[in-house]
């Protein structure tokens, strides 16, 4: 089975160091945007130095150092999905040397009652994507290393925020009733595209993952409401909550 595939012991036939070179050590740390929205508006925002680009035959996406009250921070606009964003996380890495990631982004909520007004943490990521079976023996979960460690800063920022499990799946076309329900029944809160996949990766290579979820779409039994989803796929404010995270983690 396709499932079965991870081994911890083999080598790859390519790594990034074939594409881009020796790795550069340029920051500990990185924030991770998947909204085009909000990374134009960090650029104005920031004093920032263009230092790598992520290369594809999309055109690729650059990789900035971002000046903040004396610390450097990497800053890029993550591509959207499981396996995307995985690999971008691989290649940012190389390209700048940091090893602790901060992501934020939007999920459908499978609770409104539960999200509202809330950041959702994930503490374990449903594998329902291909990614994570590349980095991680099988199994249905994930978990999210740093779940904890960010609602401690979530509590010392006095942000409203509940921890769970949540669902990752490339497919959202596919988000069925009865998935949905198994989903529920297992505790998820919310659904999104990339956290399983992250996860694995970064514990392959011995990164820290620290990821919050904004909910904006709902998702019930026979309905869907799109909600603000477009609204919070693109709220600054995000950013600035991730910054401070990465403040502290620095």
């Amino acid at each position: 089975m396709i499932t079965d595939g991870f081994d911890a012991n083999a080598k790859p036939l390519m790594e990034p160091v074939d594409f881009y070179g020796a790795a550069k050590h340029l920051c500990d740390c990185c924030i991770v945007t998947f909204s085009n929205r909000i990374a134009e508006a960090v650029l104005k925002e920031f004093p920032n130095e263009k230092v790598g680009k992520i290369r594809d035959a999309n055109g690729g996406r650059p990789i900035y150092l971002l000046q903040h009250a004396g610390k450097q921070y990497a800053f890029y606009l993550s591509r959207i999905g499981s396996a995307l964003a995985a690999t971008d996380v691989i290649d940012a890495n190389h390209l700048t040397g940091a090893t602790r990631f901060v992501f934020f982004g939007s999920a459908g909520s499978l609770n409104e009652a539960e999200t509202i007004g809330k950041y959702v943490l994930p503490t374990e990521a449903y594998r329902d994507e291909g990614m994570s079976y590349h980095y991680a023996a099988p199994a249905d979960y994930i978990k999210i290393r740093e779940s904890d460690r960010l609602a401690e800063l979530f509590r010392e920022l006095e942000l409203p925020y509940i921890q769970s499990r949540i669902w990752t799946t490339d497919a959202f076309y596919m988000e069925t009733p009865e998935k949905l329900q198994a989903r529920k029944a297992e505790g998820c809160l919310a659904v999104e595209m990339e956290a399983a996949g992250v996860q694995a990766v970064c514990d392959y290579y011995g990164f820290s993952y620290y990821v919050f979820l904004m909910t904006g779409d709902v998702l019930a039994e026979g309905d869907y409401d799109i909600g603000t989803l477009w609204a919070v796929n693109h709220h600054t404010q995000n950013f600035h909550v991730a910054l401070k995270i990465a403040e502290r983690l620095a």
